[in-house]
């Protein structure tokens, strides 16, 4: 790094010293060099001097300042008063990544220095500029005249080649002179300006003022990124709230969130169909279909077993008591059944939907006795003045995952196809001839389940073909026109039976 002026090596030892309690990444900070002079700066000093607010300089600048930029008594920039000259200039990289690739480019080629005048007591609020102006700073430095009263230090500061970076550096340095820093510190924008600057010279209050408002308000996308830039370099206090933002202890909590969020559309919000079609879309972009899966597991999971308990007890009822009271039970049953095998079908449609259902197939594959205790009480027929449309969110159910097995979507072994078909084709054989009158959306499930379930059965060996086949029959009907599928298995499957036997390979 350049510096100007005399006693370079002296500062810089004294500056790493002072900076140790920060980021190691201070590697980069601008270098200043003290020099004591025992006059008073010469005519030369004010050459090229802008009339704004007594500041030389040889480019122009926005200057992100507080609310009174102009010189006061014993203030910024008094010349009068003043016993520190600080040079500013363009020297350095940028202190921190920048995602504009132009910015240093964008910086004006003929920028050259800013020249302000300060005061040793306020510049101490800084502790690099403490450290720079200490009695040990002052011993080491050769240009020492510690009998002239009257003495002015001389400061070269070096700032990273950004756009505006002296003016951020003008801000903070003002800023020593305030304790009002809300008026500087109004938007997330300045923020990040000036917090670099402030960890550079270890200006704490400021850094504190950055950190609080930062802490407090929303962030835009790319704002937050820089954040996350600076947030190595503050102490693991001062980043504590704003890491706690972007970031969480628990490995699976987006996963916990994802299931929450799914067990609300279902179950506790009022609109929701709405709920429902938002979620469906944060599943579908969700990061990990991993995670997904395991989400979406953990509620099918949930939600069969309610249907599978509830139709356990509405099936083979363990109780006593009023006769109007067992009834209000066995009518809750029913309503619980229905309600979850709603759920099921909205869960199923987004696995399928992601490509992980899989576990679900295997799992609807092996439910024996939950169809069993569906063929009970389907034979009763309390079910049709309570919930009517049982059979159909049931087959519905059945039918999605059936097809996703059929066309290839989840493949399934040949254990999982075959007891699909088992266990499923009574229920939907006992559907069609007890449902009635038969509406055409469910005439439609049954045709379509019907269909799915002869080509499954075509991917099976003949032998277990032949036994399912039979099971069929009740797909005919009295125009056998209106049976196609029907037809088309069991020509298949003689087709494949009378071929002759293969040769032993």
């Amino acid at each position: 790094m350049t510096a100007g002026g005399g006693g370079g090596g002296g500062a810089g030892g004294v500056t790493s010293g002072k900076k140790r309690q920060r980021s190691g990444s201070y590697s980069r900070l601008s270098s200043t060099i003290g020099i004591i002079d025992s006059s008073r700066p010469d005519n030369t000093l004010t050459e090229r001097t802008q009339k704004t607010s007594g500041i030389r300089r040889t480019a122009s600048h926005t200057f992100i300042a507080p609310s009174s930029s102009a010189a006061v008594s014993r203030g910024f920039n008094d010349s009068a008063t003043a016993d520190v000259v600080l040079r500013l200039f363009v020297d350095q990289l940028p202190l921190f990544d920048t995602d504009d690739s132009e910015s240093i480019s964008a910086v004006d080629s003929d920028q050259s220095d800013v020249q302000i005048y300060l005061h040793s007591d306020v510049l101490c609020r800084s502790k690099y500029f403490a450290t720079l102006l200490s009695d040990r700073w002052q011993k080491e430095s050769n240009d020492v005249d510690s009998g002239n009263s009257s003495r002015i230090f001389r400061l070269n500061l070096g700032v990273p080649a950004t756009p505006g970076s002296i003016d951020h550096h003008l801000a903070v340095l003002q800023l020593l002179y305030t304790n009002d820093f809300s008026t500087t510190i109004h938007n997330v924008s300045v923020a990040l300006c000036l917090l670099p600057v402030a960890l550079e010279l270890i200006f704490e209050d400021c850094i504190k003022a950055c950190v609080r408002f930062l802490e407090a308000v929303p962030w835009a996308e790319d704002e937050e990124r820089k954040i996350l830039s600076i947030v190595p370099l503050l102490s693991k206090e001062e980043s504590q709230e704003l890491l706690a933002r972007v970031s969480i202890d628990k490995i699976d909590s987006s996963e916990q969130m994802l299931h929450g969020l799914i067990l609300s559309a279902l179950h506790n919000h009022p609109n929701m169909a709405f709920a429902k079609a938002f979620v469906a879309k944060l599943l579908r972009d969700f990061s990990s279909k991993e995670a997904a899966k395991r989400v979406l597991d953990g509620a099918f999971q949930s939600s069969l077993k309610i249907v599978k308990e509830s139709l356990e007890e509405y099936s083979s009822p363990d109780f006593r008591g009023d006769h109007n009271e067992i009834e209000a039970i066995q009518r809750l049953n029913l309503h619980t059944a229905m309600t979850n095998g709603r759920h099921l079908v909205w869960l199923v449609e987004r696995m399928i939907e992601l490509r992980v259902a899989d576990t679900a197939v295997q799992e609807w594959s092996n439910q024996a006795a939950f169809t069993a205790d569906l063929l009970r009480a389907l034979r009763d027929d309390a079910w049709r003045n309570i919930v009517p449309g049982l059979p159909a969110v049931v087959l519905r159910c059945t039918c999605k995952l059936s097809n996703a097995v059929a066309t290839g979507t989840i493949l399934a072994t040949r254990q999982v196809r075959m007891k699909i078909v088992k266990d499923w084709l009574p229920v939907l054989i006992l559907c069609k001839d007890y449902v009635t009158p038969m509406t055409p959306s469910h005439k439609t499930i049954y045709v379509e389940l019907e269909d799915t379930f002869l080509r499954i059965i075509s991917t099976l060996p003949l032998s277990d073909a032949q036994e399912l086949l039979q099971q069929c029959l009740s797909f005919s009907t009295r125009n056998v026109e209106d049976c196609p599928h029907l037809i088309s298995a069991f020509t298949t499957w003689f087709r494949r039976a009378n071929r002759f036997p293969l040769p032993d390979m």
